[in-house]
C-alpha cells in the first residue's frame, strides 16, 4: 500500500544477528535471497488467523490511555488524535528559499542488486527524486534522508517541509533522496522482496547504485557520518527503513516509520517469522545499536483485530517494538494514533515536522 498524501522511507537489513554487516559489493549479492519464502499480501487490513485474546485486548486498550504527544517530548510512548489537521509546514511560505527537486530513472536491467526477477508487479524502471536545499554549499558533506516508496515526492510535500524547517533552523541543511520501489505490493511482489526481506541487501543497493549517482549527477557531497543519515518509510517501507539501520548502523543512525510492517511478510532461515523477529528475538537478544527510532501505528491499522499468534497484527508489532527498544535503552518514540488506519495520510500530514525534529535531535544545526 502506498501513501498518496505524504511519504518517505528507507531501510537497512542485517545478515548476522546482533552484528553490523560490512558493505557487500554488488557483484557478491544475489538478486534473490536464497531460502526466502513469501507470505500473503497481509497489509490490506483484514483479520488474519485467530481473533485477539483477552490479554491482547488489554495490551491494546492501554495504548488509548498513553499521554498526548507534544513538541519537546522525550523518549517514550504517546498517543494522538482522533482528529487531525495538516501541518502548516507543508505550505509554501513567502520569503522562504525554495530548494530544487531533480529526478532520474534507473533501469532494472542495469542493476546488480535488483535486476528483473519476474516477480509480481516488477517494474523495468524506477524513479528517484532528489531534493537539494537552496542553502546547500557545494563541497560540504550534507546530512541525508533516504525515503522508501518515493515518500514525500507527491506534490513536493517533503521538500516543502524541509524548505520551511531548514529556513527556521529547526533541521540541518539536508538532502533527501526519495526512491521508488521495484513494483507490486505484498507477498510474491518485487516490492515485497526488496522491503520485507530481513537482510542488509536493500541498504547496500542504495549505497552502491543510488547515492553515488546522486553525488555525481548533481554535484553534491553526502555525509558518511551515520549520525547524519536517516531512513524513512511507511508500511513495508517502514520495515526496510529500520532494516537498513539495523544491519548497517555504520551507515544510518536515524529512522522514521509509519505503520511499520514489523510482521511476518517474508521469512527465511535467519528470520523464520520475518520482521516480527525484530521484537521477538533480534533486538532483545542483541547488544544495543546506536539507532534512534520513531514509530507510529494506527488504532485501526492492519490486522488490528487479529491475534499476535498469526504474526500479522501491526498495532501489537509496533507496541512490542517500543517495549523492546525501551528495555534495551534505545532512544525511541512510539505514537499510537487514535481513529487512524494503516499509513493514515491525515496522521502523517500532521505529525511529519514534529517527528523529523525528534529524529534529528542532537544533530548540530547552523
Amino acid at each position: 500500500m502506498k501513501i498518496v498524501s505524504l511519504g518517505f522511507c528507507v531501510v537497512v537489513l542485517c545478515l548476522t544477528l546482533g552484528d553490523s554487516v560490512n558493505f557487500v559489493a554488488a557483484q557478491q549479492t544475489p538478486a534473490t535471497a536464497p531460502g526466502v519464502t513469501t507470505r500473503g499480501a497481509g497489509r490490506r487490513g483484514g483479520m488474519r488467523g485467530a481473533p485477539l485474546t483477552e490479554a491482547e485486548k488489554v495490551e491494546i486498550a492501554k495504548l488509548a490511555e498513553l499521554p498526548t504527544w507534544k513538541a519537546g517530548d522525550g523518549d517514550g510512548n504517546y498517543s494522538i488524535g482522533p482528529t487531525y489537521a495538516p501541518c502548516p509546514e507543508m505550505a509554501v511560505k513567502e520569503g522562504v528559499p525554495l530548494g530544487k527537486v531533480e529526478s532520474f530513472t534507473l533501469n532494472a536491467a542495469d542493476s546488480k542488486f535488483y535486476p528483473p526477477t519476474g516477480k509480481r508487479g516488477t517494474a523495468m524502471t524506477r524513479k528517484v527524486f532528489v531534493y537539494i536545499p537552496a542553502q546547500y554549499k557545494a563541497g560540504t558533506p550534507a546530512p541525508l534522508i533516504v525515503s522508501a516508496d518515493n515518500y514525500g515526492s507527491n506534490k513536493n510535500q517533503l521538500p516543502h517541509i524541509l524548505d520551511n524547517m531548514i529556513a527556521e533552523h529547526r533541521l540541518p541543511v539536508m538532502i533527501a533522496v526519495m526512491i521508488a520501489n521495484g513494483g507490486g505490493d505484498g507477498g510474491g511482489s518485487e516490492r515485497g522482496l526488496e522491503y520485507d526481506t530481513v537482510s542488509g541487501k536493500y541498504a547496500e543497493f542504495v549505497e552502491a547504485e543510488i547515492l553515488p549517482k546522486v553525488e555525481k549527477d548533481y554535484g553534491v557531497t553526502l555525509t558518511k557520518d551515520p549520525d547524519g543519515r536517516m531512513t524513512l518509510g511507511g508500511s513495508s517501507g517502514g520495515a526496510v527503513a529500520f532494516t537498513m539501520a539495523w544491519f548497517h548502523p555504520e551507515l544510518y543512525h536515524r529512522v522514521l516509520t509509519y505503520s511499520g510492517t514489523f510482521t511476518n511478510q517474508q521469512s527465511g532461515p535467519d528470520a523464520p517469522h520475518g520482521a516480527w523477529e525484530y521484537h521477538e528475538h533480534f533486538i532483545p537478544e542483541s547488544p544495543a545499536k546506536p539507532i534512534r527510532v520513531f514509530l507510529e501505528a494506527g488504532e485501526h491499522d492492519n490486522g488490528a483485530t487479529a491475534s499476535a499468534s498469526g504474526f500479522h497484527n501491526w498495532v501489537i508489532a509496533n507496541d512490542r517494538m517500543a517495549d523492546v527498544l525501551k528495555a534495551k535503552g534505545y532512544h525511541y518514540q512510539f505514537v499510537y494514533a487514535k481513529g487512524a488506519r494503516h499509513t493514515d495520510g491525515n496522521v502523517i500530514a500532521q505529525t511529519y515536522p514534529q517527528a523529523l525534529e525528534w529524529v534529528w535531535s542532537g544533530y548540530p544545526i547552523e
